[in-house]
């Protein structure tokens, strides 16, 4: 006789090796809805040092705070609406996310007061969520490669929106402020909420045995420590209970390391190059962003069976752009470390999607999704905090070095296990004959 736990862990389950869940275009299709719906949660926010002058903060202080605002409520929203998601239907959520959007969008744009402002961001973390949604539509119907592939798809939306969004806000600032861009760009969610009720509810497709032996070690133990790993873990169809906290661990690091210079990058730019337009900087701010698009793919072939690597490289990569932004006094110099530092944000997004598509097997992918998008909005949230803290102390010039710590800290705590194994495994003696 099964037991419900039994039962539960093999409705979890999905195989798309030999019976994808979705087709190619709805994977497609559900992509460009989070594009579209993502325009100005991700676009505005760099132009709040231009938007709160508006509501009476002259002095823009209260930017890095509020830029995570929507993020705070979102990481406290997250987990919730992804195990609903599993309880009541993924599509569901979906929608419901994509409406709560426009919602505080409106409310942003008509707001005349700083407070109406904030209830807007409390507003758009308590009933936004898109993303996390979006990854646990396509957790239900897709699996490893299959799903790693998908998610690096809808982190290729994310960067999409990055680049093209900074770039038409401050190509329409002369005519409208950010402000009330929010209001025009509401309508942007409210169009993809319409695309995505055309869209089916994922299937499941139910296997009889856990799910193949996992693509990658995700994290990043081998030989004997591995076998004993997976054994323990076949027992229940899912990764280790270690990469999953890996998993955690490193999104909140690379988001901290990655979003704290996001604030505070136009101000730092003016600073620099002065008599600089708004148009290149929103050019410069979605350099990393282009690079993404560029190389993701290519990337994903390279690192896809050692996400390990990809990842411990492309914190390097991140710090030392990082670093190159506390010294960069031209626009060349601007140009280079941007490109520097899109390098390590592809190689860090890509190799983590590629550890969330080994965490996802046997798990249900709502809760799951939810999880990792509490971390990342955590990180994001102290990322925030440290951005405003430092600028106010020291500069504009303070959150990139504070990332730079982080990412080299993250270098090291990546690179240390595998380094001690090494040595280990070379100072061991041999056995006698």
């Amino acid at each position: 006789m099964r037991t419900a736990t039994s039962h539960r862990v093999e409705a979890a389950a999905v195989e798309t090796k030999v019976r994808p869940g979705l087709a190619r275009r709805q994977v497609y299709a559900v992509a460009g809805c989070y594009f579209v719906a993502s325009f100005a949660a991700l676009g505005l926010p760099p132009y709040l040092t231009e938007i709160l002058p508006e509501l009476g903060d002259g002095a823009a202080r209260w930017a890095g705070l509020l830029y995570v605002v929507p993020t705070i409520f979102g990481a406290i929203g997250a987990p919730l609406w992804g195990r609903l998601a599993d309880r009541f239907g993924r599509k569901r959520l979906l929608l419901r996310a994509q409406l709560g959007l426009a919602a505080a969008f409106l409310l942003a744009g008509w707001a005349d007061s700083l407070a109406t402002f904030t209830a807007a961001l409390v507003i758009q973390g308590v009933l936004g969520g898109t993303f996390a949604a979006s990854n646990g539509y396509l957790g239900a119907a897709l699996e490893g490669h299959a799903l790693s592939r998908a998610l690096t798809l809808m982190q290729g939306s994310a960067r999409a929106a990055l680049v093209c969004a900074p770039i038409v806000v401050g190509s329409l600032t002369p005519w409208l402020s950010p402000h009330r861009q929010y209001a025009l760009l509401a309508v942007l969610p409210l169009t993809a909420a319409v695309m995505l009720a055309a869209l089916p509810e994922p299937p499941r497709v139910r296997t009889g045995a856990p799910a193949a032996t996992a693509e990658v070690e995700a994290d990043g133990t081998s030989g004997v420590e591995a076998a004993a790993a997976e054994a323990a873990a076949e027992a229940s169809g899912r990764a280790p209970q270690s990469s999953l906290r890996a998993l955690y661990a490193l999104e909140f690091a690379f988001v901290f390391s990655t979003v704290i210079s996001f604030p505070y990058l136009i101000s730092l730019i003016e600073e620099r190059l002065p008599g600089t337009g708004p148009m290149v900087s929103g050019v410069l701010f979605a350099l990393p962003h282009l690079c993404y698009l560029v190389a993701a793919i290519a990337v994903h072939s390279l690192f896809g069976d050692r996400p390990r690597l990809g990842i411990a490289i492309g914190f390097g990569c991140i710090a030392l752009g990082l670093a190159g932004h506390g010294v960069a006094d031209s626009l060349t110099a601007f140009i280079a470390v941007r490109l520097v530092l899109g390098a390590g944000l592809t190689l860090g997004l890509v190799c983590m999607s590629v550890l969330a598509a080994h965490c996802a097997k046997g798990r249900a992918p709502g809760g799951l999704f939810g999880s990792i998008e509490f971390f990342s909005k955590a990180g994001a949230v102290a990322a925030g905090v440290a951005a405003a803290a430092g600028n106010d102390w020291f500069g504009p010039t303070a959150p990139v070095l504070t990332g730079t710590a982080i990412a080299l800290i993250t270098v090291l705590a990546t690179a240390a296990p595998r380094l001690s194994r090494t040595l280990r495994t070379r100072r061991s003696p041999r056995c006698p004959r």
